[in-house]
């Protein structure tokens, strides 16, 4: 059996959005930072797998996405408390959620490709998938 002449790391396909199962389809049609809005793919334009997985299946992003928030907004306390030594609750929340609204379109992208990824039972990377469709 021959490897395939595309390989892509786990890691590498997660930076970038691309399918989980081929590691060669975008998941997202727009950038993460474009005034029109983060769009996605409905399907993967090189091997055909739908995304959506079952209606509603993108309502668990959510949770990843609050799970990335806390995450950011614990860090980003404790880097105010340790470089500032501040303690007005003010600038705080002026840090905190101005970093939080910059932050929003990054947290809608990667809660939902850690989904897809991560935290899909089932869904696995197929090597012969990658493979180029015309030989």
């Amino acid at each position: 059996m021959e490897t395939p002449k595309y390989k892509l790391s786990a890691w590498s396909a997660f930076v970038n959005a691309k399918c989980p199962r081929c590691r060669r389809g975008d998941l997202f049609a727009t950038g993460m930072y474009e005034f029109k809005g983060q769009e996605m793919h409905k399907t993967c334009s090189h091997c055909g797998l739908v995304y959506e997985r079952e209606p509603g299946y993108f309502y668990v992003a959510m949770f990843a996405s609050y799970a990335l928030n806390v995450a950011e907004m614990v860090t980003l306390a404790v880097a105010i408390s340790v470089l500032t030594g501040s303690s007005n609750p003010w600038l705080y929340v002026t840090v905190i959620l101005g970093v939080a609204v910059v932050l929003a379109p990054f947290n809608f992208r990667y809660s939902r490709v850690m989904l897809l990824h991560w935290l899909t039972p089932g869904l696995h990377y197929h090597p012969e998938m990658s493979e180029d469709k015309t030989k």
